[in-house]
């Protein structure tokens, strides 16, 4: 079972650079990045982890700035967007940006994508929060037939375009993997578009039965990373046959960080 980290990069934490470097250095295998384009002053979506929201939401950087800084300053550790929130994309830019973070690092890019759960923020880009699962397939199915052909030709609902010319391509074949974060609601996206099943914090009492029926509905057995993973539950997660754990990873000033990292390292290093 790999383990990794997922946090959020702020414009007040520990740079981008620095936090690559320390996270590869210890031995974890990915960083997985937060994305909020921005938090509406309205706040009228309540936050799913209960009480106030977080102040690292209102503070997030670019994703794909910050994983391609950390390309620059690494060499193996794998770059995942954690979750991408394409309903607040567009398109085409998005594929480019995501097949030139992979092309910049070699092939390391983990292409995590949701839809998301503050309704304001993605009405602020024109999307309708009813019909995003939608939005969002159509953008999965978009952004493969981008990567993977030259040119490039898709017509939907939401995304429609005629044939394109867009380069880079993935270094990854056939592309960089999909990782669809979500619950039950994103087993039929996950199926149809993705790679692996990104599941969001789930304890292992409770991911168990769901692996079992996502298997069950897609026909085949489907890699599994859980998302803000606990330490003291990473036995529990090898058993289940887990593929990676990601261990959150608090948003702090540099020395805070480093020392967040060793002690996750050290709770990694106690279950090998």
């Amino acid at each position: 079972m790999k383990v990794g980290i997922s946090t959020f990069v702020t414009d007040d934490g520990i740079g981008a650079a620095p936090l690559a470097k320390a996270i590869e250095e210890r031995g974890f295998d990915s960083v997985f990045i937060a994305e909020h384009t921005h938090i509406p002053a309205s706040r009228k979506s309540p936050y799913p982890g209960g009480g106030d929201l977080p102040l690292k939401y209102y503070k997030t950087l670019d994703p794909f700035v910050t994983l391609t800084a950390m390309a620059m300053v690494t060499e193996r550790l794998l770059l995942g967007t954690g979750v991408a929130l394409l309903m607040e994309r567009d398109t085409l830019t998005t594929a480019k940006e995501a097949a030139s973070v992979d092309f910049v690092s070699g092939g390391r890019l983990l292409f995590g994508v949701g839809v998301g759960w503050n309704r304001e923020e993605m009405a602020n880009h024109g999307t309708d929060p009813k019909t995003r699962g939608k939005l969002v397939d159509e953008q999965l199915a978009a952004i493969k037939e981008i990567w993977t052909n030259d040119p490039a030709e898709y017509h939907g609902e939401f995304v429609d375009f005629d044939p394109i010319y867009s380069r880079p391509k993935c270094v990854q074949q056939p592309h960089a993997p999909i990782y669809v974060g979500g619950g039950e609601a994103a087993f039929d996206r996950t199926i149809a578009y993705g790679d692996a099943w990104l599941a969001n914090g789930l304890p292992p009492e409770k991911l168990a039965p769901l692996m079992q029926e996502l298997n069950e509905k897609a026909g085949r057995e489907i890699p599994v990373s859980v998302f803000g993973g606990l330490p003291e539950n990473l036995e529990a997660y090898r058993e289940l046959g887990v593929e990676r754990v990601l261990l959150g990873l608090e948003t702090a000033p540099e020395k805070e960080t480093l020392q967040q990292l060793d002690e996750l390292a050290g709770a990694v290093e106690t279950v090998r």
